[in-house]
């Protein structure tokens, strides 16, 4: 596998056949970290993009066909991690991913709550007692990866945990507005919710940065999250890296099973890569 984990080379993935780290900018606009000179996003993705997400499934078969490669990635020793789902979605959906971790020597384990509802204010108190019992228990910190939803509960937990938490992964998620820049806001918006004062929250909480690694998985070929929504712009230890996956395919595209072993391994010897 050849994947390209070049830090500040703003370079288009789909040009250069890898994809860009660091540089959430990935072109003109931006400085070499790349996140103050984003653009803050200002609606859901637009129709072309959200109907690109058919494609997804066709990651099932570049999967396979790279098996053997993310079978060579550096593996784990028992140390454990925690994969959140998506909105309206439960463990099932992380099958994939988890499968790939446990493989690798992880001691993985769901997020065993059902069907996330979206709920953050009953949802991250339950998983902040569960995570801190998973690193007391063990007496090792806990890597937390959260896909789309998933992930903003996970910034949440390390930001109750810091101590408890090596490292928190995203993938596709959308740190800044929650709901309002995803193709939710319309469902949220009907239900009543304020997705401005969602928003305003979202700021609030960012007032009080993580005090952990962050690697921040995003794509400009996002149906479901405008990508801009999911940069971090407050956080002192984020790495951005931009992936070709979808949406909907990001528990399981190859990079980003890659990505994620990667930078588990790298939370495991106690340093960024």
């Amino acid at each position: 596998m050849t994947a390209d984990f070049e830090r500040g080379r703003p370079e288009d993935p789909r040009g250069s056949g890898g994809f860009s780290r660091s540089d959430p900018s990935a072109g003109s606009e931006g400085t070499e970290n790349g996140a103050g000179a984003i653009p803050w996003p200002t609606a859901e993705p637009d129709l072309s993009t959200i109907l690109g997400e058919v494609r997804a499934p066709l990651e099932l078969v570049s999967l396979l066909a790279r098996l053997p490669a993310l079978g060579r990635v550096p593996r784990g020793s028992g140390e454990p991690v925690m994969v959140i789902p998506g909105f309206t979605t439960t463990d099932s959906s992380t099958l994939i991913l988890r499968s790939y971790l446990r493989r690798l020597g992880y001691r993985v384990s769901g997020w065993e709550l059902g069907i996330n509802d979206g709920n953050l204010r009953r949802v991250v108190p339950r998983l902040v007692e569960r995570v801190g019992s998973l690193h007391r228990a063990g007496g090792e910190p806990v890597r937390l990866v959260g896909w789309s939803l998933g992930g903003v509960v996970a910034r949440e937990v390390a930001r109750a945990l810091p101590r408890a938490i090596a490292r928190v992964i995203t993938l596709g998620s959308p740190v800044v507005g929650g709901a309002k820049y995803t193709i939710f806001s319309r469902l949220y918006a009907h239900t009543g919710i304020d997705l401005d004062g969602m928003e305003e929250l979202f700021q609030r909480r960012e007032r009080r940065p993580i005090q952990v690694p962050i690697t921040a998985i995003y794509s400009r070929d996002d149906g479901i999250v405008d990508w801009r929504a999911c940069i971090d712009r407050t956080n002192p230890e984020v790495d951005h890296v931009r992936v070709r996956a979808k949406h909907l395919a990001m528990g399981y595209a190859p990079e980003v099973l890659e990505i994620v072993a990667r930078d588990l391994a790298g939370a495991r010897r106690g340093q960024r890569d």
